[in-house]
């Protein structure tokens, strides 16, 4: 018996690389997927349904059950036509892996304004607009699982990614709230940080080196088995006391990634600013 079996999942950018991997191993736990991509390059640009299909017909001749859709993530028509399609073919919606992403790197003091809206609106909106149809059906319906797609480019920051940081930062924000509000109705709320050899990443100098060397690329960094992560995540073996969780995977190992607090320092009477720089010790993590 498949660990997903007779679960309903919607996975949006699973045309290829990530999303792709996730949707067949879906597909052979026995999930119904429901593969959405707009098939075009990594910028966002072009696009077709090709890609999505391709997809729904390796886990068709596996022997799953899947549709394609190609609905635009990054807008609210967008997000519900992907939900409305799977209720119209499966009547119920048990997972959702916000997953679709585009790049645009650029440093900041070069970057523009139409760059940064646009991964804005199709990382951060994107995640919206598919989970507002997704979480008030799960809501009413006894709950689910919702698995959205952070990194540690926002969690921890990387040069030349301002407006990815930026957006995959805000994914975590929503993600540890949704939690919050979701917990009681049953809904699993987490977050994957991924660090895998994808179409996305394959040019990136570090992820090149890697994938040229003579081992080459690490196998826990891989597509197909950072999807037994997310298989995992998105089943019964993970339970509701890891929502809110991030789960960083792939590009050295598997891991929890989350926001500490110092032990600080607790002024008992009105301080000031030469005060805090004189117990810089007890408030900083060392460097």
């Amino acid at each position: 018996m498949g660990l997903l079996n007779g679960k309903v999942a919607i996975i949006t950018g699973a045309g290829n690389g990530l999303g792709a991997a996730y949707a067949r191993a879906f597909g052979a736990e026995g999930a119904k997927v429901l593969v959405n991509d707009l098939g075009g390059a990594r910028d966002g640009s072009g696009g077709s349904i090709g890609p999505a299909q391709q997809v729904v017909d390796d886990i068709t001749a596996a022997g799953g059950e899947a549709v394609a859709n190609g609905n635009d993530v990054s807008t609210m028509e967008g997000g519900q036509a992907i939900f409305d399609q799977a209720m119209k073919q499966w009547g119920r919606v048990d997972i959702l892996v916000n997953n679709a992403g585009i790049l645009r790197d650029e440093t900041f003091h070069k970057g523009s304004e139409a760059n940064w809206d646009l991964v804005m609106k199709v990382h951060l909106k994107g995640t919206y607009c598919c989970t507002k149809p997704v979480f008030e059906w799960m809501r009413a319906n006894g709950g689910g699982t919702i698995v959205n797609t952070s990194s540690t480019s926002g969690l921890l920051g990387n040069f030349g990614q301002s407006n990815y940081g930026a957006a995959k930062g805000g994914i975590y924000g929503l993600t540890r709230v949704l939690a919050i509000e979701g917990r009681k109705y049953g809904i699993k709320v987490m977050c994957m940080s991924p660090s895998a050899l994808t179409r996305m990443t394959e040019d990136l100098p570090r992820y090149r080196e890697l994938a040229e060397a003579e081992d080459g690329f690490p196998v826990a960094g891989l597509p197909d088995t950072i999807a037994q992560s997310m298989v995992y995540m998105c089943s019964d073996l993970c339970g509701m006391d890891k929502s809110g969780k991030v789960m960083h995977v792939g590009r050295p190992g598997i891991a929890e990634l989350k926001v500490v607090r110092s032990d600080g320092w607790e002024p008992d009477y009105a301080y000031s600013a030469q005060d805090i720089a004189d117990r810089e010790a007890q408030i900083f993590f060392p460097d």
